[in-house]
């Protein structure tokens, strides 16, 4: 979709260049952004252009760019064991190849849909934000509590996610991941991605049917009781035109408890 009030454009290469003026938006991969009415906006500050490596691999883990398309993510071939669920995350999403190639990880997760499946993956790894402020300073937060609600974040004016780092002890562990949605090619109505850490903690995160993640930790794997009562007990659990807010709720259990199994085999 055009925009048509926008008048201006600015490719950003220093953090300077990151100051908003009004009715200015960031851009980095635009899938979002172009796909409706945004009269307000009369500015793009393009991030693509500050030049981030997409991917940055170190003993401490995996940092991601912001600007790192979904389409390279999914393609990244590392040797960590949840390196598989890089790709599952990416196929939860509703998407074509074509808006992979250039929607953005960060744009998924500052868009904060219950339904972001960069969201989804990052959650269950326990990826960290690092978000730079206005000012030039920055702060370092839980992705998990970046999201509050289906489609608002705990983002302030002016603030730019810089990029997510997934921490060595997550991505050596064993992860599955189980998505429902009412259609065959529809919206996920439950994503469910279980961790089984290599000192044998467990962690379950619940998206999708839940306006903010949900995420349970254990010191090891629950047993099938324990987990389907913590599922249920999980807030937030939504309805929509894509599915009743018991059904997430049960559905969640359910899928909990296939991860369960898997990862206790």
């Amino acid at each position: 979709m055009d925009l048509p009030t926008v008048t201006g454009y600015r490719s950003a290469r220093t953090p300077a260049d990151l100051a908003l003026e009004p009715g200015e938006r960031f851009l980095a991969g635009g899938t979002w952004l172009f796909s409706d009415p945004h009269p307000d906006v009369t500015g793009l500050v393009d991030l693509t252009t500050m030049g981030w490596t997409a991917l940055e691999e170190s003993a401490a883990g995996l940092r991601v760019a912001a600007t790192c398309t979904i389409a390279e993510l999914a393609a990244y071939r590392g040797a960590w064991r949840a390196q598989p669920l890089f790709l599952q995350s990416a196929s939860a999403l509703l998407a074509s190849f074509k808006v992979w190639n250039v929607a953005t990880v960060g744009g998924n997760i500052c868009r904060g849909f219950a339904a972001a499946a960069m969201t989804s993956l990052c959650t269950a790894l326990d990826g960290v934000a690092e978000v730079w402020m206005p000012g030039g300073d920055a702060y370092r937060v839980p992705v998990a509590e970046l999201a509050t609600g289906n489609g608002t974040t705990a983002l302030r004016p002016g603030e730019v996610l810089r990029a997510v780092d997934l921490p060595a002890a997550a991505l050596r562990a064993r992860t599955a991941l189980r998505r429902i949605a009412l259609a065959e090619r529809g919206r996920s109505g439950a994503v469910v991605i279980g961790r089984l850490d290599e000192d044998g903690a467990a962690v379950f995160s619940i998206t999708a049917a839940t306006e903010r993640p949900g995420i349970l930790r254990y010191d090891r794997l629950p047993d099938a009781g324990a987990l389907r009562a913590d599922v249920h007990a999980l807030p937030g659990y939504y309805t929509d035109p894509l599915g009743a807010a018991d059904w997430r709720r049960h559905v969640s259990a359910e899928l909990a408890d296939e991860i369960r199994a898997e990862l206790a085999a």
